[in-house]
């Protein structure tokens, strides 16, 4: 549903970079950010058996709500096929869609990609872990030769990484690609 719909808003986007925005867009954190707007957190909450404290701290890990979201994305397609869940999920991730249209699309990449015409390579680096299992919050740094470029936070190691190089990007004045 997303690549049929990207490929329709741009018709004349370069596959590698068309390859990327529907990564960006149906990455977890994407799909976490779409679970929450839909509420999928109370619909969790309003089921689950467990102890109310433990219901709680359920619905509200983000990895559930992604997990869950793509559940009943599946759900929906066996109940009421392909045309009628294609619509539900691209009104869901429009946002995202224009949000990677507009912005980098993944700056690890970019970082990369910027870096390797200067005959450069970013190296990561995870400096903390903190929070418990089903809460955790990285942090690490990029550095490009030896010196630290950016740090950045986030709820997986791979969301980390992104924010470290976004800032990576910035402090270095790369220009940013877009579709």
């Amino acid at each position: 549903a997303i690549a049929s719909a990207l490929y329709e808003r741009f018709p004349e986007g370069e596959e590698g970079r068309l390859a990327r925005v529907k990564a960006f867009v149906v990455s977890r954190a994407s799909c976490i950010e779409v679970a929450r707007s839909l509420g999928v957190g109370d619909l969790i909450l309003a089921d689950a058996p467990a102890s109310p404290a433990k219901r709680q701290e359920v619905a509200s890990t983000p990895s559930v709500q992604g997990n869950v979201l793509e559940a009943l994305i599946g759900a929906c397609y066996l109940a009421h096929g392909f045309e009628a869940t294609c619509e539900a999920v691209i009104g869901a991730f429009t946002g995202h869609i224009q949000r990677a249209a507009e912005s980098c699309v993944d700056p690890k990449t970019t970082l990369q990609e910027w870096l390797a015409t200067r005959g450069g390579q970013p190296q990561y680096r995870l400096v903390e872990s903190q929070g418990p299992a089903h809460a955790r919050t990285f942090t690490s740094e990029v550095l490009v030769d030896g010196v630290v470029r950016g740090r950045g936070t986030g709820t997986t190691i791979k969301m980390s990484e992104q924010a470290a190089a976004q800032q990576a990007l910035e402090s270095l004045g790369a220009r940013l690609e877009r579709v």
